[in-house]
């Protein structure tokens, strides 16, 4: 009996190491048919499953409650599985390089606790050879085993796009790769177990590793695109979206929008493969310039923020801008990479006081992280302007004449009530601008100037 028939009768078990935004739907949809270790470092975020609480909005209170899984933060529980999947994230440093230190870590805990017989699966965006380069000598090294004749190894990157609730783990098509062809079989028909879409046996590590790596890089390149045009049109005086909308009725447009590029994947997987290309002799161009662009485009929001207020004879110093919303995607608590900092910070630059707004942004990684903290819409008011980060639904539904109510009535300069009194014809002529930013676009435009909004968009 080979390892999968023994996964499927529940006489061998499967391991998950890393219970984030991709670890957890995976143990949760494995233990459905098998039985699941979910391991995690991180204590405190066990506890909160081991209490029903999905921290990462992925699966549910609901499923975390009624799951058959084991959550622990202790290692020993790995000694009793034979198929590990590392599913640890792969950020950047500061410098822009792989920061390998998470898979290096899991890759030292999954060794310590390696039995003979066992088959090592990597969920992690890497670069082409970190998994039979880097990773095999470290299971090597703490088990004391030899891989492919003690251990098989594999190679199956994960798809799941976070807060996405049409494209799930069961619903896409999950390549896999092994060290050899009985390993690359075992590791298809064990995903076969919970993938519905089916699996694609790619023909090796390293090219599992680059399909992965190239697959947001494309994105990234494409959202680089819509940000440059944007940037050109808005010089133009022409609407992005209007182009766009007018540009998609062509059968082969691709459909992309300009927009902050962050999170974990699209914001940091193109530097993964750009290090890997200088290592070998080559400057990458087309993904760089496109990197390049991205990683601008908070500060390009923020000096058109400052622009915007200015026309509408708003202080900038001392003043106070509401940004609502500012996870690295709508309906996601995940703030990792988000690019809306990058807004944030610039207007700090400016001495503009900023208070933010997501009803499901995970409040505690932004404050340790950012040093952030949110505020209630309740909260909101007296601000000099607004800016729409993220589409959330909660905001896709609030209505213009709503958000006035938020904006500060001392406007245009006017410091006092017999300034005011004063002026009050000029007023009337010349009606204050409310300033408007939408990022994304989820207002109507030609609604919100007819409202007296001086809007921009990207």
């Amino acid at each position: 009996m080979n390892l999968y028939e023994a996964i499927k009768n529940k006489e061998e078990k499967i391991s998950v190491v890393g219970l984030g935004y991709v670890g957890l739907p995976l143990a949760i949809s494995f233990a459905k048919v098998a039985d699941v270790v979910g391991f995690d470092i991180s204590k405190e975020k066990i506890q909160q499953y081991l209490n029903g609480v999905d921290v990462t909005k992925e699966v549910g209170n609901k499923a975390i409650k009624e799951t058959k899984a084991l959550f622990t933060w202790e290692e020993k529980y790995l000694k009793d599985c034979k198929f590990h999947i590392v599913a640890v994230p792969t950020p950047i440093n500061t410098d822009k390089t792989p920061n390998l230190k998470p898979v290096i870590g899991a890759s030292e805990t999954v060794g310590r606790n390696l039995t003979k017989g066992s088959i090592v699966v990597y969920e992690s965006t890497v670069y082409p050879g970190v998994t039979e380069d880097i990773c095999i000598p470290i299971l090597e090294q703490e088990s004391g085993l030899k891989c492919g004749e003690d251990f098989k190894i594999g190679y199956s990157p994960e798809r799941i796009n976070p807060g996405d609730k049409a494209h799930r783990l069961e619903n896409i098509v999950k390549v896999v790769s092994g060290i050899d062809e009985e390993s690359l079989e075992i590791i298809a028909k064990v995903y076969e177990l919970v993938v519905q879409a089916g699996v694609y046996r790619a023909e090796s590590i390293k090219v599992a590793e680059a399909a992965k790596v190239i697959e947001n890089s494309q994105r990234d390149i494409n959202i680089a695109f819509m940000n440059e045009l944007s940037i050109i049109f808005n010089k133009l005086g022409i609407d992005t979206k209007a182009v766009l909308e007018a540009a998609g009725t062509k059968w082969n447009f691709l459909n992309f929008s300009p927009g902050l590029v962050g999170g974990h994947c699209i914001g940091v997987d193109p530097y993964y493969l750009t290090y890997k290309a200088e290592e070998i002799g080559y400057h990458s161009q087309i993904i760089l310039a496109g990197r390049k662009i991205n990683d601008d485009m908070g500060k390009y929001v923020a000096e058109n923020v400052v622009k915007n207020m200015i026309k509408a004879d708003k202080p900038i110093k001392g003043s106070t801008v509401a940004i609502f919303g500012i996870t690295f995607k709508e309906n996601c608590p995940d703030v990792r990479n988000t690019k809306v900092v990058d807004v944030i910070r610039e207007l700090e630059e400016y001495g503009i006081n900023v208070k933010v707004v997501d009803p499901v942004a995970d409040k505690e990684e932004l404050w340790n992280t950012y040093g952030i903290k949110l505020y209630n819409a309740e909260g909101i008011k007296d601000v000099d302007a607004i800016i729409f980060a993220v589409p959330h639904d909660e905001f896709i539904s609030v209505k213009l004449e709503d958000i006035k109510k938020l904006y500060n009535k001392r406007w245009n300069g006017y410091s006092s009530v017999m300034d005011e009194v004063a002026v009050a014809s000029e007023i009337e002529r010349e009606k204050p601008k409310y300033v408007l930013i939408d990022v994304k676009g989820i207002f109507n435009k030609k609604e919100a100037e007819n409202m007296n909004y001086l809007y921009w968009r990207l």
